[in-house]
């Protein structure tokens, strides 16, 4: 299938460049899939829209301050953006990188007081390796020198800022690793959690570490033609066995995002059984893709012709996506990670 059947056009207004005041006060568009039917609501009446025996996925990822700024021995300026942490002892990442030009394996860069690399392997195309060079904790380190990385569409003069630190991460994330929020999670507070687990909603979280892959441009003409990076995931032994309870007993099971999607349907078997773990997955799913586990889907307001996009289509379809699109377009809703969500049922 072609990639671009899968655009829209946006209003460049629609693009939320800041978080609203309250994270359950955005908009919600409720989607049937069976009758293309939507309504439209507030995130905070999440619990009277769901099944009360509804298992709700959440991706626990945290995400890390992974830009960080600095210079070269030469004393040039560089950037870089943590990718992955590679296997081992030592601090060593991928990195893409800007302002890397003409080094060599060992060369040396400065981020901060106690806080330099060294390169493993030079970026070749802007993408290298790192091993740095640290005392004490490296993710402490960074949180005080590294910058959260934004998406390139929320434009402001300004870097990130400390509001950021907070918003652009879920009241729930607690395994560091992720260089983007899984953002569908970012509506929910802790007392709406609260509600939703006193009204029998039964709340497990999976670990995805959202990486490059996840928001990575689609360049090739034909959907198939496509490769999704690998990015790491992680489901406890008894959240697989609950969500496997679940499905047998006939509850819904609903992912919060497309992230968590990903896990779940990536450690399913053929006969939709969650395997516990932690591995890899590259799984890349599109517009005919046979859904083993999730019966309901929380997400947020995707990019034309992105991988995100595909993955709601493929679960709720084209055509009903494309219609409900334009209707949040012209009820003005807000787009992308600061933006505001549909639940697909």
């Amino acid at each position: 299938m072609r990639l671009d059947e899968f655009d829209y056009e946006l209003p460049e207004d629609l693009i939320a460049q800041e978080p609203i005041p309250h994270r359950d006060h955005s908009r919600l568009l409720v989607v049937e899939r069976q009758s293309g039917r939507w309504a439209h609501h507030t995130f905070a009446d999440l619990p009277a829209l769901l099944p009360r025996d509804t298992v709700l996925v959440f991706n626990d990822t945290r995400v890390i301050p992974a830009r960080l700024r600095g210079r070269k021995e030469s004393g040039g300026k560089i950037e870089v953006l943590l990718l992955r942490r590679l296997p081992g002892v030592d601090e060593e990442w991928e990195v893409l990188c800007r302002g890397g030009q003409n080094v060599r394996t060992g060369t040396r860069v400065f981020f901060a007081a106690g806080l330099q690399a060294e390169w493993q392997s030079p970026p070749q195309e802007g993408r290298g390796v790192l091993r740095f060079l640290t005392q004490g904790d490296f993710l402490a380190l960074l949180e005080q020198v590294g910058e959260v990385p934004l998406p390139p569409y929320i434009k402001r003069s300004a870097q990130a800022t400390q509001e950021d630190r907070e918003r652009y991460q879920t009241v729930y994330a607690s395994r560091p690793g992720a260089i983007a929020a899984p953002t569908a999670g970012l509506h929910f507070t802790q007392e709406l959690l609260q509600t939703l687990q006193r009204q029998g909603v039964e709340t497990l979280f999976v670990t995805l570490h959202v990486g490059i892959g996840t928001f990575q441009p689609v360049r090739v003409e034909h959907v198939e033609q496509h490769r999704m990076e690998t990015e790491e995931y992680e489901i406890s032994a008894e959240v697989a066995q609950r969500i496997n309870h679940a499905k047998a007993s006939g509850r819904k099971v609903v992912a919060v995002g497309t992230t968590s999607t990903r896990a779940l349907e990536a450690a399913a078997l053929p006969s939709g059984e969650i395997v516990h773990g932690r591995r890899s997955t590259d799984l890349f799913i599109y517009p005919g893709y046979r859904f083993r586990v999730i019966d309901g889907l929380i997400t947020n307001f995707h990019l034309p012709r992105s991988t995100l996009l595909l993955l709601v289509s493929a679960f709720a379809g084209w055509d009903v996506i494309a219609r409900t699109y334009a209707e949040a377009i012209a009820q003005r809703y807000r787009f992308y990670s600061y933006g505001d969500a549909m639940l697909i049922l």
